[in-house]
């Protein structure tokens, strides 16, 4: 389904850098990032959940590596993963180094806590010599001390300039394959940084609110914070911080993208609340339609709606639709066209079937 002309946005083109093999930033697509939660010298569970969150769509995926036998673990790691792998670096400049040289694409970088200009000198040499790029992670629970003494408490000011004085230390040292975040887990403290540092830098944005909170509030945080800035045009990828399993991050993440018309991927299900007129049980049905159409990743269009009040306007739009009819003759539509009377014990298959059957029409 093509974007009507007032849902498009209008991005704002920042240099484009590279992630291993993903572009981030430039003309590239907005990609969609998380975070392994396992022990990463726990080689083979890290392995196993870098790999669903592959499969989940995950662009790139991120490793904390809090010692030395992390960064060594990361040797096996990218060897038997397909994306590219982000070394999370706290405090310990020496681990950036060695992640550098095992295997990771960016290191992920907190100026508040990786200490000395020198110690930023030395993590920008390794990431050169091993083809690597960095991320500046500036976060609110994490300011320089200095900066915290200056403006008293986290504010876009702060988070910003914590950027701008790195981003000098990188430039400084002729390096420029580096993306920048300034998250908080306040929501308009995020934002308006945001909005601050893409005024006055052009290098790629990574988007998030960092803490967000469990699936339910999380997703819904951050679903505000990177969604009005991604309508403004801001951010080149995103992360959704959730308490939750990590491929729950991914899923959000592309709901995002998906609810703004930017990126799709599997099936779009657009169905109504339910209410006293419903033909079929609403609700059970698109919790079962979730489950049974998750394997596929092919973007499409799915209306269920329960009545005929809204059911064949939205089937227009979509390329399979059910509308809930009297005396169990529920209708199937396909591209807006109506198809076949379906009874609602046989609704679930015989959607299925179609979306399976019009994904691989499409293919």
């Amino acid at each position: 389904m093509e974007l009507r002309p007032h849902r498009v946005i209008k991005r704002k083109k920042t240099k484009e850098i590279k992630v291993g093999n993903i572009s981030v930033g430039g003309n590239s697509v907005i990609s969609v990032q998380s975070m392994t939660n396992t022990l990463t010298t726990d080689v083979e569970s890290t392995i196993n959940q870098i790999n669903s969150l592959a499969e989940a769509g995950a662009d790139i995926v991120r490793v904390s590596c809090p010692d030395e036998s992390s960064t060594q673990a990361l040797k096996k790691i990218t060897k038997n993963v397909s994306v590219p792998i982000v070394a999370d670096i706290h405090f310990h400049y020496k681990r950036a180094i060695e992640a550098a040289e095992n295997g990771a694409s960016c290191i992920r970088i907190n100026p508040g806590n990786i200490g000395s200009k020198e110690r930023i000198l030395e993590i920008i040499k390794a990431v050169k010599n091993n083809n690597c790029s960095i991320r500046i992670g500036v976060n609110a629970g994490s300011l320089d001390k200095l900066l915290l003494e200056k403006y008293k408490e986290p504010c876009p000011e702060a988070l910003v300039e914590s950027a701008k004085h790195n981003i000098k230390i990188l430039e400084d040292n002729d390096f420029f394959n580096f993306k920048i975040s300034v998250k908080s887990s306040d929501i308009f403290l995020t934002v308006k940084a945001y909005q601050m540092l893409s005024k006055i830098c052009n290098y790629p944005l990574h988007l998030g609110v960092t803490e967000a909170g469990g699936l339910f509030t999380g997703s819904i945080k951050s679903s505000i914070g990177i969604g009005q800035l991604l309508m403004d045009g801001i951010g080149d990828t995103i992360r959704v911080s959730l308490s939750s399993d990590p491929v729950d991050e991914v899923k959000a993440g592309y709901e995002i993208l998906k609810s703004l018309g930017i990126r799709s991927r599997g099936v779009n299900i657009i169905s109504c609340p339910s209410c006293a007129r419903q033909a079929f049980p609403v609700i059970e049905t698109v919790k079962k339609l979730e489950k049974k159409l998750s394997h596929i990743k092919k973007p499409i269009n799915l209306s269920i709606i329960g009545c005929v009040v809204n059911g064949p306007g939205e089937a227009a739009q979509t390329e399979v639709g059910l509308t809930g009819g009297g005396q169990d003759n529920n209708l199937l539509y396909l591209s807006g066209i109506p198809h076949s009377k379906v009874a609602s014990s046989e609704i679930i298959d015989k959607v299925v079937e179609l979306v399976e059957a019009r994904v691989k029409k499409n293919n």
